[in-house]
């Protein structure tokens, strides 16, 4: 399905009267529900005047009577009126982290930080007798463990004998899944 000029100004006639994105979808057929909204979007017609706000005005109609008909709202005592004195109330600046453009290398994390050294000196060893392989040979028994920049061509997976249960051979385990109370001191 393509959307032909004649098309278009269907849906741009039948968008302005009104209708639907799925009536219009069944009447031009062959597009989806979502297919008309988007094009809409496209075109630029997502702002249509609305039809409810005739109707919304006749079911006012009554209640503004009603509320003529009541008795005149009496003005509020001078306790309750708030303060003109009060202090506005502080606001704290958002702070925002940097958006680093794709390719670019990540700034150190704090969670390396966390490792213990005797589990980064672990790996170390293990990753000298990585298989290192890529992303497509990678099978449920081999290790997940990302090693490297993924934008560079020096990126590739531990490759070796996973744990039962776990996505990461013993020595990557040790780094991904450490005990809570561990992690506790560190951060002392």
């Amino acid at each position: 399905m393509s959307w032909t000029d004649e098309r278009v100004e269907l849906l741009k006639t039948m968008w302005n009267d009104g209708q639907s994105a799925s009536q219009i979808a069944k009447e031009l057929g062959g597009v989806t529900r979502n297919a008309v909204i988007g094009k809409v979007h496209r075109l630029g017609l997502s702002n249509r005047a609305t039809t409810t706000a005739s109707a919304g005005s006749e079911k006012e109609a009554p209640a503004k009577e009603r509320e003529a008909k009541a008795e005149p709202a009496k003005p509020e005592p001078e306790a309750a009126k708030p303060a003109a004195e009060e202090k506005p109330a502080t606001v704290t600046p958002i702070t925002r982290k940097a958006i680093i453009p794709a390719g670019q290398p990540l700034p150190p994390q704090p969670s390396a930080n966390e490792i213990s050294p005797e589990a980064l000196a672990s790996v170390r060893e293990v990753e000298k007798k990585a298989k290192k392989i890529s992303l497509m040979e990678l099978t449920e028994r081999t290790c997940k463990w990302p090693i490297g920049d993924p934008a560079t061509d020096d990126f590739w997976f531990c490759g070796l004998s996973v744990q039962p249960g776990k996505p990461y051979c013993e020595a990557h385990v040790g780094v991904a899944f450490q005990p809570m109370s561990s992690r506790r001191d560190r951060r002392r």
